[in-house]
């Protein structure tokens, strides 16, 4: 099967702890302490948080509050967006030393379609190897990396030997390693669907391949078939230089918690005036409004509404979320609300083509 497909040489590169290590770098005072971005004892949530303070449990979107008590010795530090986007542009620009192919996932990840690049190296272990060694080098952080033949095999594997490491996983090992794999490990699996496999009797990669594709379809609906092929090795989505946005939102954390709609107006609004700002200079609109709202008991309800027109807006933004925070009654108090816009009129503007590469199935990794 994979002798049909058009392999590529795909490297996923990703920060290690990156906001942390950022801020470690501008303040070595806090090196080899636990360190949580964002949040604080009180209030908030966890940005990111370095792998001292993860030994003690401390994770990305934990309250501020339980991540000081599974760790009671742990500095909070304000995240500072700037400084971390203006050192991602450093790093993209290391990237584009090496293939145009780049396709950013967040700042501190992205993947490289490699199977031709700049250097005219054939073997993309040693470009990740070396991406890795600039990056360090010039801005004094770690990465790791993930390199097969797919995005879908890179982004597991760049997940082995972190921090600051690298696996290759060659065309003639993908599907050992993929019947290995733990099914919590598959990039698509969340936490739920883990549970749901495991009461399913699949635990690993292995497991999973034993299930029909009617099967799957039946208990995961769409992703099914998105579980079916990516197990066998199969996943075609190429490196896209320019990602189309699905989505654009803006979401605040209170200081303390609110009860009553009315209250919440006020931030509505200056989240919506937020969220307009960022639709502008992104030049985009869209026709589905989401409301968000995190509850003071962690839950997260979601409720939407689309609209027959593309809307940009402050005005109508608020106005459709408004509708949407009275469309039924609150279940507790608040301490997060959010606006996104979805269904966006990227999708109707020029694709960019798209190229197929067909090689052989061993060469050089």
């Amino acid at each position: 099967m994979l002798s049909k497909l058009p392999l590529r040489k795909i490297i996923h590169v990703d920060m290690d702890a990156f906001y942390a290590s950022v801020e470690e770098l501008d303040n070595p005072s806090l090196k080899g302490k636990p360190l949580a971005v964002g949040g604080n004892e009180i209030r908030g949530v966890v940005s990111a948080a370095n792998y001292e303070a993860r030994k003690f449990g401390v994770r990305s979107a934990m309250s501020g509050f339980m991540a000081k008590k599974n760790c009671p010795h742990l500095t909070f530090v304000k995240p500072r967006y700037d400084r971390y986007k203006a050192i991602s542009q450093k790093i993209r620009a290391i990237f584009f030393d090496y293939t145009d192919l780049v396709e950013p996932l967040s700042l501190d990840e992205a993947y490289l379609d490699v199977t031709t690049n700049k250097k005219g190296n054939p073997s993309a272990s040693l470009i990740a190897k070396e991406i890795r060694q600039r990056i360090y080098n010039e801005l004094g952080l770690a990465a790791s990396a993930g390199i097969s033949i797919n995005k879908f095999i890179a982004k597991v594997a760049s997940d082995f030997n972190k921090p600051n490491g690298q696996k290759t996983v060659n065309p003639e090992e993908v599907i050992q390693f993929l019947e290995d794999l733990e099914i919590r490990k598959f990039y698509g699996v969340g936490k739920v669907t883990t549970q749901k496999m495991y009461k399913l009797g699949i635990f690993t990669g292995k497991d999973l391949k034993t299930k029909s594709l009617e099967f799957l379809k039946t208990n995961f609906g769409k992703s099914g078939a998105y579980y079916y092929n990516v197990v066998r090795g199969i996943h075609t989505s190429e490196v896209k230089a320019h990602r189309i946005p699905k989505s654009l939102g803006a979401e605040r954390t209170f200081s303390e918690n609110l009860s009553s709609e009315i209250f919440m107006l006020e931030r509505l609004d200056n989240i919506a005036t937020e969220l307009e700002k960022r639709l502008d200079r992104a030049k985009i609109a869209g026709k589905t409004i989401t409301l968000k709202i995190k509850y003071s008991d962690f839950s997260l309800q979601t409720r939407s509404k689309t609209l027959p027109y593309f809307i940009s807006k402050k005005d109508l933004i608020f106005e459709t979320a408004k509708e949407l925070l009275f469309q039924e009654k609150l279940e507790n108090s608040v301490r997060l609300l959010g606006i996104s816009l979805a269904n966006l009129n990227t999708e109707d503007k020029q694709k960019e083509k798209k190229k197929t590469i067909d090689i052989q199935l061993r060469f050089d990794f």
